[in-house]
């Protein structure tokens, strides 16, 4: 960023504008199960039902359920919502869960540092600062606490509408929160001085600042998004009707200079937006024709994640029906088309490779090579659905959050390191 920064928004003060690296993905190898049973003899004893070392049917099937990860993190007593890296050193862990709870823990060994208590529902959002210094975690309700990690000790706090989405500034301890209400919130930590960006009445769904800190994208119910100027407090584009979507926001990300924003929703398209103007300069359904509206019965087929490609010109664009669509942004032609046999909850690329890596609701992680549109490696373990998950920036570990109540860390081995 260049020395107008500290003018763009009056809330980065003196600190030094750094550039985020947003976390990605990567994979592992086969399961050799296969060759190391050759020479196995499999002729059944005399008394079977007496033989411990026989198996039954529903042994084999609860051997299938084979665990591939390295450490489980099992403190939650509900369902784990969200998993969260620090960017600094990417050796602590944060989960929010069903419980009413977030952990901060320790990614090596799975120690406890602090605890997030205080919160009345489900903790769906937990996310640490650019510098690692602070967490800020967030429920259902509205309450949003934040953490000082060095401390452990909670420095902030406020009560929201009902809270859809929290996102720190990538380069200054600022927080924004979008709510039930449409509005969009943001404080400085842990002064919290605060600025709220107002719109129609309804669910501000998902929402994004861009990485030249200056400018936010939130997407809507209805279906709208707006681009907001963070210091001025107003929209600079409003993407509604037409070049909008027929319904609620779903998921967004940009790309690394935050010149392009990928859109996803309901209707089942993926919508790829100019920043800069506005405009809406891609549209992508997994079909390839035109999404269905709001008004048909039939459900849609919504898009549950997108994300961006740092290497080449492709996005990839992940939908309920379990497709994993690589489209070339340049042709806007369809590249590859991954199936999973169950819808795909989050999708996310590494840092530097072709590699992007995807959770589902059958609780597997998987990596796809996007050159080729082939699974490069697949891991088990968990006995639920896969509810988030983040990958390192080295994209050598995985961290998974599910419905089992389970967080587990799974090693990411890959032939090529």
């Amino acid at each position: 960023m260049d020395n107008t920064e500290e003018n763009a928004i009056d809330i980065h003060g003196d600190e030094e504008i750094i550039e985020v690296i947003d976390l990605n993905d990567t994979e592992p190898g086969p399961d050799d199960l296969a060759d190391n049973l050759e020479d196995v003899d499999f002729e059944e004893p005399e008394n079977a039902d007496d033989d411990e070392g026989w198996e039954t049917e529903d042994d084999m099937e609860a051997e299938a359920e084979q665990d591939d990860s390295e450490l489980t993190f099992s403190k939650h007593t509900g369902s784990v919502f969200c998993v969260n890296l620090d960017p600094a050193t990417n050796t602590l862990a944060v989960t929010g869960g069903e419980d009413d709870k977030a952990y901060v823990w320790r990614v090596s060994d799975g120690e406890v540092l602090f605890e997030c208590t205080g919160h009345k529902d489900s903790v769906t959002c937990a996310v640490f600062s650019h510098d690692s210094a602070l967490v800020a975690s967030g429920d259902m309700s509205g309450v949003i606490k934040v953490w000082k990690v060095e401390t452990k000790q909670e420095i902030w706090s406020f009560e929201v509408g009902d809270l859809e989405w929290l996102e720190w500034h990538p380069c200054a301890p600022v927080l924004l929160a979008g709510t039930d209400d449409g509005n969009v919130w943001m404080w400085k930590i842990p002064s919290g001085d605060c600025k709220t960006f107002q719109s129609s009445a309804c669910q501000a769904t998902r929402g994004k600042v861009l990485p030249d800190g200056k400018r936010a994208v939130v997407g809507y119910e209805d279906g709208t998004v707006r681009v907001w100027d963070l210091k001025q407090g107003n929209a600079i584009h409003v993407i509604k009707g037409q070049d909008g979507h027929k319904g609620a926001l779903t998921c967004l990300a940009c790309n690394k200079d935050g010149s392009l924003v990928l859109t996803g929703s309901v209707d089942g398209c993926a919508k790829l937006i100019n920043t800069a103007t506005g405009k809406v300069v891609g549209a992508f359904c997994v079909d390839g024709g035109v999404a269905k509206g709001s008004n048909d019965d039939e459900e849609s087929n919504s898009v549950e994640s997108v994300g961006f490609c740092n290497i080449l010109p492709l996005i990839a664009v992940a939908y309920l029906d379990g497709t994993l669509a690589i489209y070339d942004v340049s042709t806007q032609v369809l590249r590859h088309r991954c199936q999973h046999e169950a819808g795909i909850v989050h999708l996310q690329w590494e840092e530097s490779s072709s590699v992007v890596s995807t959770c589902s609701l059958d609780g597997a992680l998987r990596l796809w090579d996007a050159r080729s549109g082939n699974m490069v490696s697949e891991y088990h373990g968990h006995n639920a659905e896969i509810l988030d998950f983040t990958v390192n920036r080295e994209a050598s570990l995985a961290i998974t959050a599910s419905g089992d109540n389970q967080s587990k860390v799974f090693c990411l081995q890959r032939p090529d390191r």
